[in-house]
C-alpha cells in the first residue's frame, strides 16, 4: 500500500474514534443532565408527575401508597395554591366515583385546606408510612364488585415530639376500566 492511502486510511480512523468518542459523551452528558434534573424536582413535583391515565397504579396496595405519598405532600411540603389544586385532582383520580360525589368540588376543597392548615398549624407532619404486605390485602366481593381491604400506618410526628402511629383501614374497589380505586378508610381504633 502505498503512503497516502495508509495516511487516509489513519485519518478515517481517527475521524471514526472522534464521532464515536463524541456521540458516547453526548449521551454521558445527557443522562447527567436527566439525572440532576430529577434530583431537583420536589416531593409535589414528583407525585404531580405520574400520568394516572398511562401508568395506573395497578394494584390496591400501590394505589393506597400513591396516596400516601400524595398525603405527605399535603402535610410536610410547600407549595402552591395551583400546585394544591392539582394534588386534590391527583388524589381524587385514585378515589371511587362514589366517594367524589359525597361532596362537591368546592367542598372537598375547602375542607382539604382546612385540615392542610389544622395540620400545619399544629406542626404536624408524616414522618413515614408502612402499608400492609401484599399477603395481607384481604380480597372479597360486594354487590358485584370486586373490592380489597388494607392497612396503612402513617408516623404523625408534632414538631420535635416524638411519632404517634396512626393505622387507617382502607377499602378499594376496581372500576370498570379494572382500576383499585379508593372506596374509603377510617381510622382503626385501639
Amino acid at each position: 500500500m502505498n503512503r497516502s492511502k495508509i495516511i487516509t486510511v489513519v485519518v478515517i480512523g481517527l475521524i471514526l474514534v472522534a464521532v464515536v468518542a463524541g456521540f458516547a459523551f453526548s449521551l454521558n452528558h445527557r443522562s447527567k443532565v436527566a439525572a440532576e434534573a430529577d434530583k431537583q424536582a420536589t416531593a409535589v413535583q414528583k407525585v404531580l408527575m405520574k400520568d394516572l391515565e398511562r401508568s395506573y397504579p395497578p394494584s390496591p396496595k400501590e394505589v393506597v401508597k400513591y396516596f400516601a405519598e400524595i398525603t405527605q405532600c399535603f402535610y410536610n411540603e410547600e407549595y402552591t395554591d395551583e400546585e394544591l389544586t392539582q394534588l386534590a385532582e391527583k388524589i381524587q383520580g385514585i378515589y371511587d366515583d362514589e366517594l367524589i360525589a359525597n361532596k362537591s368540588q368546592e367542598d372537598y376543597l375547602n375542607d382539604l385546606n382546612s385540615e392542610i392548615a389544622d395540620m400545619k398549624k399544629g406542626k404536624y407532619t408524616i414522618s413515614s408510612y408502612a402499608l400492609s404486605s401484599s399477603t395481607d390485602v384481604f380480597y372479597f366481593t360486594e354487590n358485584g364488585y370486586s373490592c380489597a381491604r388494607m392497612y396503612c400506618t402513617f408516623n404523625v410526628k408534632q414538631g420535635t415530639n416524638g411519632t404517634t402511629a396512626s393505622m387507617e383501614e382502607f377499602v378499594l374497589r376496581k372500576d370498570e376500566d379494572g382500576h383499585w380505586k379508593i372506596y374509603g378508610w377510617e381510622l382503626v381504633q385501639d
